[in-house]
């Protein structure tokens, strides 16, 4: 409330967002950066099931990589239907 108040060109730029900075913190802004980051993360961390996996292969035997191929095709079907949905087209 005592503070200056200063607006300089390297405080409204762009950071990390790539948006131009708001003048209203609770502006509007479209959807889809919410449902790219949402489908990020879900794809993300499902990949990040691959690692042990893949180092405990040989102690899991057939029946882990039979479980991890059913995993895998789900998760492929899963990313076809957002495709095909169109959720990851950025128009």
């Amino acid at each position: 409330m005592l503070r200056r108040k200063t607006r300089t060109r390297k405080k409204v730029s762009a950071y990390e967002c790539g948006f131009e900075a708001f003048d209203d913190a609770r502006s509007k802004f479209d959807v889809r950066f919410y449902l790219v980051a949402i489908l990020f993360i879900i794809f993300d961390l499902e990949v990040a099931f691959l690692f042990p996996w893949a180092i405990s292969l040989k102690d899991i035997g057939l029946y882990g990589f039979w479980s991890m191929m059913s995993f895998l095709g789900i998760l492929t079907i899963g990313f076809i239907y957002e495709w095909k949905k169109g959720a990851l087209e950025w128009e």
